[in-house]
């Protein structure tokens, strides 16, 4: 609370004309003011604050707050492993051998008992859905406009996804399509975070490339690349490729001209359970929207409304931070790649539009003896333990001492200022495979402008086009072994770490100049450190 206060005392300090400019940083700027502000005065005024924002933690003593603090602080001790720092996903840590599936086990901590629903909810993940009407009992629904017909077909091996390659397809990769506000109505729900941005009023909010039997695909993302060269302080020279989108083919006609094009590849599935039960209080410890500090670093949170309760909470999953559970997370995915409806988003047309007629002739999934949507709870019960259950991978080769000196230099250039390393997790999580975990994720989980090339020029909420949640990095040194690939960043433009370093701009434009001018020595030793992760 005192920072949300200092933050009120520097607003009123600045000055007023350059808060009345409407450049989409500065609209988004006022947007977490006015929250900042009302928070407060709910605080003063003796109310409860939301517990999706509350700024202070309540599960822990003071003895116990003082061993999180002193845990989680940064070390500057480089000459070995730190306590716990094999296992990054605490108690559930996998250990099984590294392989294809490293992805793909089940927290180590869970019972015998949830091990059945892990797999049955894996089942769940992998299920092909078919279009309706179908002798397939509770598996019809799909589409009838989509991009693919299981979430394990999107998240491949539970990791990421791929951009397009030829003639592949898309299946991994999407176009998100969204608009700014064009009406004070539309302005005021923004503000008010009753919605995230608007969608193309014909594509609706993604490109849909596939459609069921009797209905046309909307049409194909394409993908153009510009190779850019850059030289390092020490005379290596690296191929970066700047991609551009379209869409060809755009079966009902042209596209929105205000309708902005944002490429995303699916983020792997590990951890995902642990990254919900981090304190909110220690994500929000981290923001600084003011850049208080003068690190040039300026985290803020994607303040979003929760489902179902509609209060006002931290957004904290997908690349602009636009989620606030897994569970809503996963019901946007069925509605918006599968086409599929459920409790929590039950759209049984999926992303059809208005002007979609024929797309909304066709029939639906649902069985009313199953209940009102395609996917009713016991499904999205098991798809949410599933995705909270995948375990994070062990760490490899940390105690070497090419990895030790890769950490070092990755603390020292300022890598995390934004990669936070370590956090622990609530004390009362619903499931106690996730409670007072200490974990090792390298990411704050806030918003940070990362330069206009890598802008979408997209907002979504209180993420403004030149912003992105940092992603986790653990699990990333195994991308190779698991989907067989090394594409990196939202789009994928990233062919390997050092490219994906190269391309980080805005904040972290310092720590990505530190890396270019560093001896060939210290990066490699760099790349060894993410490769253990």
């Amino acid at each position: 609370m005192r920072r949300l206060l200092e933050f009120m005392r520097r607003v009123r300090r600045a000055d007023g004309s350059l808060l009345l400019r409407k450049t989409p940083a500065r609209l988004a700027r006022r947007r977490c003011i006015v929250f900042a502000i009302a928070l407060s005065s709910s605080a003063m005024a003796g109310d409860l604050q939301p517990a999706g924002l509350a700024t202070t933690r309540t599960d822990l003593n003071p003895k116990d707050q003082a061993r999180v603090t002193a845990i989680t602080r940064p070390t500057a001790d480089f000459s070995g492993p730190e306590q716990f720092e094999l296992m990054q996903g605490g108690a559930g840590t996998s250990r099984k051998d590294v392989s294809r599936d490293s992805f793909s086990q089940s927290s180590a901590n869970i019972t015998f008992e949830e091990e059945g629903d892990f797999k049955l909810g894996n089942a769940l993940f992998r299920k092909n859905w078919v279009s309706s009407p179908s002798s397939t009992q509770a598996s019809d629904g799909l589409g009838p406009l989509f991009n693919e017909r299981a979430c394990q077909n999107c998240h491949l091996k539970d990791g990421r996804g791929r951009p397009p390659q030829g003639d592949a397809g898309t299946t991994s990769m999407f176009l998100r399509l969204a608009r700014d506000a064009s009406t004070a109505e539309e302005k005021a729900a923004l503000v008010d975070h009753k919605v995230l941005n608007f969608p193309d009023p014909v594509y609706g909010a993604q490109l849909q490339e596939l459609a069921v039997p009797g209905l046309r695909g909307e049409g194909r993302m394409h993908v153009d690349y510009q190779e850019r060269m850059v030289e390092l302080a020490d005379g290596a020279v690296i191929s970066l490729r700047k991609p551009s989108y379209s869409v060809v083919d755009p079966a009902y006609g042209p596209l929105d001209p205000r309708t902005t094009l944002s490429p995303r590849l699916t983020p792997p599935m590990i951890g995902l359970g642990l990254i919900e039960e981090i304190a909110p209080a220690d994500i929000l410890a981290n923001a600084d929207p003011l850049d208080r500090n003068g690190d040039g670093i300026s985290g803020r949170p994607n303040i979003v409304r929760d489902s179902p309760s509609g209060e006002l909470t931290l957004g904290r999953f997908g690349w602009k931070a636009q989620a606030a559970s897994i569970r809503r997370q996963a019901a946007d995915a069925f509605a918006g790649d599968i086409g599929i409806s459920t409790p929590e988003v039950p759209k049984h047309w999926g992303d059809c539009t208005a002007t979609q007629a024929k797309c909304f002739a066709m029939p639906s999934g649902v069985e009313q003896r199953l209940g009102p949507v395609e996917a009713p709870p016991p499904v999205m019960d098991l798809v949410t333990f599933y995705s909270q259950n995948l375990a994070v991978p062990a760490r490899r080769d940390l105690d070497q001492p090419d990895v030790l000196t890769g950490k070092k230099v990755f603390y020292e250039i300022g890598c995390i200022a934004c990669h936070t390393p370590k956090f622990v997790t609530r004390r009362g999580t619903p499931n106690k495979a996730q409670a007072f975990q200490l974990i090792w994720p390298y990411s704050d989980f806030l918003l940070h402008d990362m330069g206009l090339d890598l802008a979408d020029g997209q907002a979504v909420g209180d993420a403004t086009g030149n912003e992105w949640r940092t992603p986790p990095l653990w699990g990333i040194g195994l991308t190779e072994t698991v989907n067989g690939n090394s594409f990196f960043l939202h789009d994928g433009r990233a062919r390997s770490l050092t490219e994906a370093i190269l391309w980080h701009g805005g904040e972290a434009q310092k720590a990505r100049s530190r890396f270019a001018a560093a001896d060939a020595a210290d990066r490699d030793a760099l790349l060894k450190f993410l490769g253990s992760l």
